[in-house]
């Protein structure tokens, strides 16, 4: 019996202006995929059984609902890999969030939908109630972990690479849509060529030479391969990371700099004239995305806090709402430019009452 494979969803060619030369078209259409150097990736998972599908029962015409939540155990098996890929010291950061509108990344765990992720930025096409990521079975039995890697290594932009053009691999068509439309994947002919068969043009692949050790490549049982002959008693990837998966990935996503010490958000001191339990809020635009430090603060008698405006309401985001700022505290965040955001400053006793000043902004 054959492996279970990860299945990836077909998407429409990309459409370009004609005329381009082909260095410019092989950069867009290698790049199209990949993320900025530099992006914080959120990701989050869908929990319980509110989310989920309604899927078919076959045979029976009726219909049965599955949901996309994941026990803890499946979903630190994913976290666990996010760790992995990261720690490889790539330019990208992970970081987890429970609010899917915060989330590029969004991983469900629906049984019998196979395991599947969007290739890279696709993933923003998908609507905030969509899953970009699923695992469709058990993560934690043995060797399944390369599930989870692997399909991170989508999220990062990498295809299958069995599907190299480098490959050279000469296949018995017929016999991998035999072994493919078997349990346990019962795959339709078009799903196994867009899957396997299918070759990738140069400019999309991992790399300019095959890597059977990839973390991307299946795994194949004998007799579907006809060439190179060695493989024809299967492919056999130990199901880590390959040297050629880490040189790939730091290539695409070198380390970032040195951390900048977070900027002074440009905007001017202003002195207030409070009196206890009176409050006054200033807007801050950020120019640009960045870590900004909003000030240092406290007198233990002053509450500095920092919000962002979502959807017309104040969601914290930095700052001391439970209680006098301790002395000397730096409020600092990351500020995306064109989000609104806003800084409210309240004496919290009437000691020191009079003339409270926010510094540096």
């Amino acid at each position: 019996m054959t492996a279970r494979y990860c299945s990836l969803p077909p998407q429409p060619a990309p459409a370009f202006a004609p005329g381009l030369a082909a260095e410019r078209l092989g950069a867009l259409v290698g790049g199209r995929r990949t993320w900025v150097n530099g992006t914080v990736l959120h990701y989050c998972f869908f929990h319980g059984d509110t989310e989920g599908s309604v899927i078919p029962v076959p045979g029976t015409g009726r219909t049965r609902w599955v949901p996309w939540g994941g026990a803890k155990e499946q979903q630190d098996v994913v976290r666990e890999c996010f760790e992995e890929w990261r720690g490889l010291g790539i330019g990208l950061t992970f970081t987890e969030v429970r609010d899917r509108s915060e989330a590029e990344l969004r991983i469900g765990f629906q049984l019998g939908d196979g395991s599947w992720s969007a290739v890279g930025r696709d993933a923003l096409r998908a609507g905030v109630h969509d899953r970009t990521m699923n695992f469709g079975w058990d993560l934690t039995a043995p060797g399944e972990r390369a599930t989870a890697l692997h399909q991170i290594g989508h999220a990062l932009g990498m295809l299958h690479e069995h599907q190299s053009p480098y490959a050279g691999l000469h296949w018995d068509d017929e016999a991998v849509y035999a072994e493919l439309a078997g349990p346990p994947n019962h795959w339709s002919r078009d799903r196994t060529f867009h899957n396997v068969l299918r070759k990738i043009g140069p400019d999309e692949a991992n790399g300019s030479v095959w890597d059977p050790q990839s973390i991307m490549q299946y795994a194949f049982p004998p007799g579907l391969v006809l060439e190179p002959e060695q493989y024809r008693g299967g492919v056999h990837p130990p199901g880590t990371l390959s040297p050629a998966d880490k040189e790939f990935v730091l290539r695409r996503y070198p380390p970032a700099d040195p951390p900048r010490p977070p900027a002074l958000v440009p905007f001017r001191s202003v002195p207030l004239g409070l009196g206890p339990g009176e409050q006054a809020d200033f807007r801050i635009d950020p120019p640009e995305t960045r870590d900004y430090t909003v000030g240092t603060f406290g007198d233990g008698d002053t509450v500095v806090v920092l919000f962002e405006e979502r959807e017309g309401e104040p969601r914290f985001l930095a700052g001391h709402d439970d209680g006098g700022t301790p002395r000397n505290a730096t409020i600092a965040a990351r500020l995306v430019k064109g989000r609104r955001y806003y800084v409210r400053i309240r004496l919290y006793s009437a000691r020191g009452s009079g003339e409270t000043a926010v510094m540096c902004w």
